[in-house]
């Protein structure tokens, strides 16, 4: 499409169109898909509390999550008197903003992806890494006490994990041999009894696990939902916020949770590529595919939720840096070696 508007209308202004085209054909499904997946995650914890969950609001309830935009839209954003004004409407934009930076390298089949770079990992570990600041900045612009103490706890809670995310990452790019997440779908490709998945391998599968995990407490979910513990901090650092900058908390929440997702599948179970590499299950578009890993992970995600009760901050925290560091460390050079001994040994 680039090209063609190029061709069109010129070259710069083909390439400015073309791209922007691209960025609202992903950002504006995404913000649809964010409503949609808040949806699906009441109506899965209602079931598993044999409750109903919303089903008043549109047929079976599926437009709730526009009503309750269209009422966070209307209301007031009051600004506590203490708070640093600039920073504490900033901060919303911050969170937001960068949940959506990350899609960009993301494949959502054959060469369908924005920004095909060769370091498309690595981009999305140093743009998600952001958005630990506009926690911070929540938290510090509010001139409040709980919403503080709560981004401090989401700072050193997302820190934490992403050092072993990382050290997981690098398990899966010393098989792929790049960091390009084209390439790392691509070199599951049967990758072991016919199957399309590097978690099908005994090697991997304890850091896919180790990552699915991780996922969960990097996006704050339960149970390593201590940045916003009602027990003891109301709501953690969005507790000052209203209206459309707590709305902007909300999505930009809810799109890292589809991110790490996503991840999961692209990762570990072959992204846009078919369960088994059997001819046939070509035919089904590879977005179809990676959709419907990604809603089964989500679905983990709130099973998870509805069933497992919340972790201490000092288990948290001894789970990152006394198992899941040490863990992940110690199996980059057992892959290391193992594709030393197999793959390079000539």
């Amino acid at each position: 499409m680039t090209e063609y508007l190029q061709t069109l209308i010129g070259y710069e202004a083909g390439w400015f169109v073309g791209t922007l085209a691209l960025i609202l054909l992903i950002a504006l499904p995404l913000m649809l898909a964010v409503a949609m997946i808040i949806y699906a995650d009441r109506k899965i914890w209602a079931a598993m509390a044999l409750r109903k969950g919303p089903n008043v609001v549109g047929p079976f309830g599926l437009l709730q999550s526009f009503a309750d935009g269209l009422k966070v839209f209307l209301q007031e954003t009051i600004i506590p008197s203490g708070a640093n004004k600039g920073l504490f409407l900033l901060a919303p934009i911050i969170t937001f903003s960068v949940a959506l930076l990350t899609w960009a390298v993301i494949p959502f089949g054959e060469n369908m992806v924005l920004a095909n770079i060769n370091i498309g990992l690595l981009y999305i570990l140093a743009v998600s890494s952001l958005g630990v600041y506009g926690v911070v900045i929540a938290g510090w612009a509010s001139n409040s006490k709980y919403p503080f103490f709560s981004a401090m706890r989401a700072a050193a809670q997302m820190i934490s994990y992403e050092v072993s995310i990382g050290f997981i990452i690098i398990s899966v790019v010393l098989f792929a041999g790049s960091f390009n997440l084209q390439d790392i779908i691509i070199g599951q490709k049967s990758h072991l009894l016919g199957i399309n998945a590097y978690g099908i391998n005994p090697l991997l599968f304890p850091m896919a696990v180790m990552f699915l995990i991780s996922s969960l407490a990097e996006t704050a979910r339960t149970p390593f939902d201590l940045t916003e513990a009602e027990s003891e901090l109301v709501a953690g650092y969005q507790t000052e916020y209203s209206s459309m900058a707590f709305a902007l908390f909300w999505l930009g929440e809810y799109a890292n949770v589809l991110l790490m997702c996503t991840l999961n599948a692209i990762l570990f179970w072959g992204g846009w590529l078919p369960p088994i590499d059997w001819e046939p299950l070509y035919m089904v578009p590879g977005i179809i595919w990676l959709f419907a890993k990604i809603f089964f992970f989500f679905f983990i995600f709130s099973w998870v939720k509805a069933t497992v009760p919340r972790y201490r901050y000092d288990q948290l925290m001894r789970l990152g840096w006394k198992i899941f560091l040490p863990v992940s460390l110690f199996w980059v050079f057992l892959v290391s070696g193992f594709l030393m001994l197999t793959r390079y040994s000539a």
